[in-house]
């Protein structure tokens, strides 16, 4: 049974494809992996991998292991390649090849690891080079000193190197172009190997930055690449929620927990069924915003963990029951997120299970 107050969440896959052919026409012709991390985004990595594979996807980026574990699960027979980009963790190699898994190998002891458990054949992996993100991967060095100790190699096949853009959405941040030099090299040093260096602004950063395949996460899902809306990239996710009760309040009262908002004039105000148990965050206020009956309408003090106020003063179709879009193709997700002084990745990503899902 749906209850009638819950926060609605609306899955438009049509918009999903849209994101994924608009960022397959800005990728120079390099393949198009979907990043699925996180239940891809929120949004649901079955759903998505399902939609994309049908649209041409035949490569995948998990983060976590139970991740492409359960990835491999709902994709079926189908012969995807499922990335881990945490590598070959404690106790998982054995894992990894019996789910046909990919790891993306990050250090030396990660390619240690690798190489023991082909016992004598050789398994397929990603050697992730650092090129200034700082976070994992092995530095140029320590490529160098691995492969001048082949050994270390001898069952790993390197189908692929891969590094990761710090600065990519700031399109003319130094870091990018010196980031784009250190991977040269690192490529030059394992030429048969595939290249994959962009992430969603990557795309955006022209066709230097494509190699032979891109890592696409947050445009997919809605998300401009550089951090703001683009008419390129459609809403996937609308999160709506329905108005408990409308009322009205008098000029020098305040609304909500610290009494943080005061109204300076009579104010009639709607109060939502979500809060930031839905995923809304409470630091929202004070420049949040819904949309509602063709106009952006503010969030008035605090939001709680299951209510926002709202104001509605003036607007005669705020009625309980009416819907009001919290996140969507009229206030985009960036939009919602440089409110609350977040980014459409932790927006997307923090949508609470409660809400009632509803798939296009």
């Amino acid at each position: 049974m749906t209850d009638p107050s819950d926060s609605r969440l609306t899955i438009d896959l049509d918009a999903l494809s849209a994101n994924y052919h608009a960022l397959r026409a800005a990728a120079s012709g390099a393949d198009v992996a979907p990043a699925v991390k996180a239940d891809a985004y929120g949004v649901g990595a079955a759903l998505v991998a399902d939609r994309l594979w049908n649209e041409g996807a035949r490569s995948f980026y998990t983060a976590r292991l139970s991740e492409g574990l359960a990835l491999r699960r709902s994709l079926g027979d189908r012969d995807a390649t499922i990335h881990v980009l945490d590598g070959v963790t404690p106790g998982s190699a054995d894992v990894l090849v019996a789910a046909r898994l990919t790891p993306v190998l990050n250090s030396l002891p990660q390619i240690e690891a690798w190489n023991s458990q082909a016992r004598g054949g050789r398994l397929a992996a990603s050697l992730h080079i650092d090129t200034g993100m700082n976070r994992l991967g092995l530095r140029l060095e320590e490529v160098r000193v691995l492969l001048a100790a082949m050994d270390r190699l001898k069952h790993v096949e390197v189908t692929q190197v891969i590094s990761h853009l710090a600065c990519a959405n700031e399109p003319d941040h130094p870091l990018n172009p010196k980031q784009l030099e250190r991977f040269h090299e690192a490529v030059a040093l394992l030429p048969q190997a595939r290249r994959s260096l962009a992430n969603s602004a990557g795309v955006f950063l022209g066709e230097a930055y494509a190699f032979d395949q891109v890592r696409p996460g947050i445009s997919l899902y809605g998300g401009g690449p550089h951090d703001r809306p683009d008419p390129r990239i459609r809403a996937v996710v609308t999160l709506e929620a329905p108005i408990l009760q409308t009322r009205n309040v008098p000029r020098g009262e305040s609304i909500g927990y610290g009494a943080t908002f005061t109204a300076t004039d009579n104010t009639r105000v709607a109060i939502l069924a979500a809060g930031y148990a839905d995923g809304i965050p409470r630091a929202a206020h004070p420049r949040g915003a819904v949309w509602f009956d063709g106009r952006r309408r503010p969030m008035l003090g605090r939001v709680s963990m299951d209510l926002i106020a709202v104001d509605i003063t003036d607007c005669d179709a705020a009625r309980p029951g009416a819907m009001m879009q919290i996140i969507g193709p009229d206030l985009s997700v960036d939009d919602a997120a440089a409110a609350a002084g977040t980014t459409a990745y932790e927006l997307l990503t923090r949508i609470a299970p409660r809400a009632h899902r509803v798939i296009l």
